[in-house]
């Protein structure tokens, strides 16, 4: 078992490692506002981690990989989600430049409550983290033993190696804007920017295989 949970650990670390929207987004968070106001996205990307194995273990990602309606209908939402943040991001420094007044409108509506639900909200609308855990949990898990309390251990060590990896982005853009001022977080705002619409338009031309 500690073998298998140190290889899961480790695949875990390579995937959420990897860029993506919710390191993209805890990059940005830190940058702009600190590492601190970053942690409510953090909080809301290990969330996310738990209701996506949640519902893998429903069987939620069988549904997916079998209906091309529900596949859709949350593909569609993840494309349009990340398409809008790509482009709030490209357009922020426009409400930077803005009368004061708006500027700080703008950023009075940065609350944690936002921080948190766009974070999660990018999770749980993109298809391929319940057909990635679909895949992938099986591999780590007995049949012949009760299968809740394996993926309540296989979710809390997902989430935990996800919320130290998005700390670590969080952390980077904080020292990136303190070191470079506001010209890192421009770069770093219209850096995401793109990235996200990149990944939106992937998503959107991406097709499932075939059942």
């Amino acid at each position: 078992m500690n073998d298998s949970m140190l290889l899961f650990s480790t695949l875990a670390l390579v995937t959420v490692a990897t860029p993506g929207p919710t390191t993209l987004l805890a990059l940005n968070h830190g940058a702009r506002h600190g590492v601190g106001a970053a942690l409510p996205g953090v909080g809301g990307a290990v969330l996310s981690d738990a209701v996506l194995i949640a519902a893998v273990a429903a069987g939620l990602g069988s549904l997916l990989a079998t209906s091309a309606a529900a596949f859709e209908l949350l593909r569609w939402t993840g494309v349009a989600y990340l398409a809008w943040l790509g482009w709030r991001l490209l357009h922020a420094q426009e409400a930077a430049s803005a009368p004061h007044d708006e500027a700080t409108a703008a950023t009075r509506r940065e609350r944690p409550a936002a921080v948190f639900r766009r974070s999660f909200t990018v999770a749980v609308t993109n298809p391929k983290g319940y057909l990635f855990f679909s895949a992938l949990l099986p591999s780590f898990t007995n049949p012949n033993e009760p299968l809740g309390p394996q993926y309540t251990l296989l979710a809390v060590v997902f989430a935990g190696v996800d919320g130290a990896v998005l700390l670590g982005y969080a952390l980077a853009g904080a020292a990136g804007a303190r070191r470079f001022g506001a010209g890192a977080q421009r770069r770093i705002d219209q850096a995401s920017g793109l990235a996200l619409l990149v990944l939106a338009g992937g998503m959107a031309l991406w097709r499932r295989d075939a059942p």
